[in-house]
């Protein structure tokens, strides 16, 4: 007996409609807000351009390190004292760094939200910053980026970076930096940091029931003492896919598993083919339905998984494949990717996948912006990457409208098969013959 399931149908959309944004200049800073009426609880977010291209070069992570040290206490309170003083709010503080943007929130009742806003402030304008404590948070990072650099992955992710976007560059290494570039952090290095960035006023992103909130006094509060002088973002990087394909190989050992990366340079976020690339790349591997997964691992069996997406920033991007498969079939798993990859940019999708693809994304988008922090990161979204404010508003719609024609010509476009850098982390005994008998390019061995 043969069972064969069939995929439920796509649902009817269901309406859905983004917040009003609200815009204001206060105190020599920007607020951006929006209403959600009668909802018992408010983020505030103090957004500053203070993201990984603004560190240094040799102190990769130093963000990172300066975002971990703000709750360690402040000027006016050591880091117990601080920690009670939010503690007695019902809150934490929030914080994230990426390219573009380090940026500390908190998340409280409505009528709590004035005074989180004055503890988020002391710790972002006035943090403690003593010697001991900047150094233990550095070592603790250390450590912990140590035992991340020891899994498969932040190697193979690093050669990636290195060889799309030239080591040499601030975006051609890793984000989060490594181990022996958090460890060059100096205490000096983090007050600096602070001093130049930390202390301008930013945008405050306020989210909540606004006919309760004074927008005035929330921007008083942040922006006291700041420095209203706004950072060149600078034009979006120029960076050219290859005109050949290579293959990086990255050593493990005795691995029983090889981990990949495939990927080639995008455009920056806000370009505007942003709607029909995301879907493209849904259809190619974004989804658990995707054809590289449905490939990779329900016809051939290599892997548990294997993704694709367009991971875009404010100034540069790249398409990345994902995944992990198993060493004896290392060679035959890039083969596969890189043909489903090629067939995406010379076919484009069909309707039925595109269908199920614009499904899936509008359907996410509302489950994901359900939330007060959620709606607080889709407007961060609007100010990093200069969007309108009507942007969420109408995105729902513009992936529902996306056509067949729309999707393959950004495919078309954007996908470049025969530019793609293969990075694989495995076993270089076992598979470095096998890599250079695929015919997909030359093998290159990455040190580290």
């Amino acid at each position: 007996m043969t069972l064969t399931a069939q995929r439920p149908a796509t649902g009817e959309a269901r309406p859905y409609r983004f917040p009003a944004v609200v815009r204001r200049s206060v105190a020599g800073g920007n607020i951006v807000a929006a209403h959600v009426p009668g909802h018992q609880l408010a983020v505030a977010t103090l957004l500053l351009d203070a993201g990984a291209l603004r560190e240094p070069a040799g102190r990769e992570g130093l963000a990172g390190v300066v975002a971990k040290a703000l709750e360690e206490g402040t000027a006016a309170r050591d880091s117990t004292a601080y920690a009670l003083a939010l503690e007695g709010l019902g809150t934490e503080l929030s914080m994230a760094v990426d390219w573009d943007s380090f940026r500390v929130g908190v998340q409280v009742p409505v009528e709590r939200l004035p005074l989180a806003v004055e503890l988020l402030a002391e710790a972002v304008r006035t943090p403690r910053l003593d010697p001991a404590d900047v150094t233990r948070v550095r070592d603790d990072e250390v450590t912990s980026l140590r035992m991340y650099w020891a899994n498969p992955g932040p190697r193979a992710d690093a050669a990636l970076r290195a060889d799309l976007f030239g080591v040499d560059q601030r975006a051609g290494r890793p984000m989060d930096g490594d181990p022996d570039s958090v460890q060059a952090v100096t205490v000096e290095d983090v007050v600096d940091f602070h001093r130049g960035w930390l202390t301008r006023a930013g945008t405050l992103l306020v989210v909540g029931d606004l006919e309760r909130l004074d927008l005035d006094v929330l921007g008083a509060t942040a922006f006291a003492d700041t420095r209203a002088e706004p950072a060149d973002a600078g034009p979006p990087l120029a960076v050219p896919t290859r005109a050949e394909r290579r293959i990086i190989l990255v050593d493990r050992p005795g691995s029983v598993q090889s981990t990949l990366r495939l990927g080639h340079p995008a455009p920056h976020r806000a370009h505007p083919d942003y709607v029909p690339m995301s879907l493209a790349s849904t259809v190619l591997g974004g989804a658990f339905t995707s054809r590289l997964n449905h490939l990779i691992r329900e016809v051939r069996g290599y892997t548990y998984g294997i993704r694709s997406d367009f991971g875009l920033s404010r100034r540069f991007g790249r398409f990345v494949v994902s995944s992990n498969v198993q060493t004896a079939v290392t060679a035959p798993a890039l083969v596969d990717a890189v043909a489903e990859i090629a067939r995406t940019q010379s076919a484009g999708v069909t309707e039925p996948e595109l269908e199920v693809a614009r499904s899936w994304r509008a359907g996410q988008l509302s489950v994901e912006l359900q939330t007060p922090r959620a709606v607080a990161g889709a407007l961060a979204t609007l100010v990093v990457y200069g969007l309108p404010d009507d942007y969420h508003a109408r995105l729902r719609g513009e992936l529902l409208a996306a056509s067949v024609d729309d999707v393959s010509a950004a495919a078309a476009a954007h996908l470049h098969p025969e530019g793609l850098t293969l990075v694989v982390e495995g076993d270089a005994a076992v598979i470095r013959d096998e890599l250079a008998a695929t015919g997909l390019g030359d093998v290159v061995t990455a040190t580290f």
